[in-house]
């Protein structure tokens, strides 16, 4: 069964990978790299900002850091337990993908996805209230993950794995953060 899905998620990155062409290689370097994300970013700190103000802005910045920091390192974790070849780096497949950018660590599960998808789903849950479109925020997620299987640098089973983890890390982050908001507005 397990053969039969890797098959499969090996046949979807196949697909999806050569779906790109060199016109547009150069766009999705570019949105694979996170520091190109920052206006994004700051836009969404500016909102939450103007919801919340300084004080609870810096102990939600507090939150995110260790967030990310969660759900890295159990990225980190599952890559070098379960040691899946990237698809840059795959004998079998990488003469039939086209690899834009190569990676010398592993690929179960993608920190892109994970972290990503973390941060995004503690910030939804956060604004929703405040902000009608708040969903928009993931597409950050979607995007950017999606740029590591057109790199050749993910699979697509990667890519929803660290979905999984990153929405349940976020969430998990979201249900901390409101119990140490209600502490402290009760002490407070």
């Amino acid at each position: 069964m397990l053969e039969k899905v890797l098959a499969l998620d090996t046949q979807l990155l196949v697909y999806l990978n050569s779906l790109g062409s060199p016109t547009y290689d150069g766009f999705w370097l570019f949105i694979t790299k996170q520091s190109n994300w920052t206006p994004f970013f700051l836009i969404v700190l500016y909102l939450v900002y103007k919801k919340l103000g300084t004080k609870p802005t810096l102990v939600l910045l507090l939150f995110v850091a260790l967030l990310l920091l969660v759900s890295d390192q159990t990225c980190n974790l599952f890559k070098y337990t379960f040691q899946r070849l990237r698809p840059c780096n795959n004998p079998e497949i990488k003469s039939v993908i086209r690899i834009v950018k190569s990676s010398d660590t592993f690929s179960f599960f993608s920190g892109h996805a994970a972290n990503s998808m973390a941060t995004m789903t503690f910030l939804f849950l956060l604004l929703k209230k405040c902000y009608r479109y708040a969903f928009l925020l993931f597409l950050f997620p979607l995007i950017f993950a999606y740029s590591r299987i057109y790199l050749g640098l993910h699979y697509p089973l990667d890519i929803v794995t660290g979905y999984l983890f990153g929405a349940t890390f976020g969430f998990i982050a979201y249900k901390l953060y409101q119990k140490y908001v209600l502490k402290h507005s009760r002490n407070g």
